[in-house]
């Protein structure tokens, strides 16, 4: 698999070919079975993958908290609501989101400082056990240059699905 710190070079080489895949998939992939694909490699990589070791997407994205998620980890760190908004949150289109990167939660180590209470967008990225992997194929191509364990799920769906790479 490839490194976290050489995902998003290698992602930008096969960034067109990821395109032009998406495409393929649109026309000839089966959502269920392109789901239970993606469900299959998403369960096989993940047991292996720590993502400790990682942690792109938290240097990448900027995590969004819905207000029960902000009661929560504002109690973890012993602070009122407002005090963890103001410290930590900005408005924007999501809703309220961390306001810088990397997440400032995150830790040296790797580590978060609010793992016992991630918010939903955190716990679920990449999304890549979810349904309807067709209608976020687009996503998924952008999380390809993030983490490495989609970038792999892409190379080894292009096997699968024999699709011819034009180099």
């Amino acid at each position: 698999m490839v490194r976290p710190e050489e995902v998003r070079s290698a992602s930008m080489k096969v960034e067109e070919e990821n395109f032009k895949f998406r495409r393929f998939l649109k026309i000839h992939a089966d959502p269920k079975d392109l789901d239970r694909r993606f469900l299959r490699l998403h369960r096989e990589l993940f047991a292996k993958y720590d993502c400790s070791s990682c942690r792109n997407c938290c240097k990448e994205y900027r995590a969004s908290f819905t207000d029960k998620e902000i009661l929560k980890a504002a109690k973890l760190l012993s602070m009122t609501a407002s005090e963890f908004s103001d410290s930590y949150l900005a408005d924007d289109i999501e809703g309220k989101s961390i306001k810088s990167k990397p997440c400032l939660f995150l830790c040296d180590d790797g580590s978060c400082r609010v793992e016992v209470c991630k918010p939903a967008c955190c716990k679920g990225y990449p999304y890549t056990d979810k349904t309807d992997r067709m209608g976020s194929l687009l996503s998924l191509v952008d999380s390809a240059s993030v983490c490495p364990v989609v970038y792999e799920i892409f190379e080894r769906l292009k096997v699968e699905y024999g699709f011819r790479r034009h180099r």
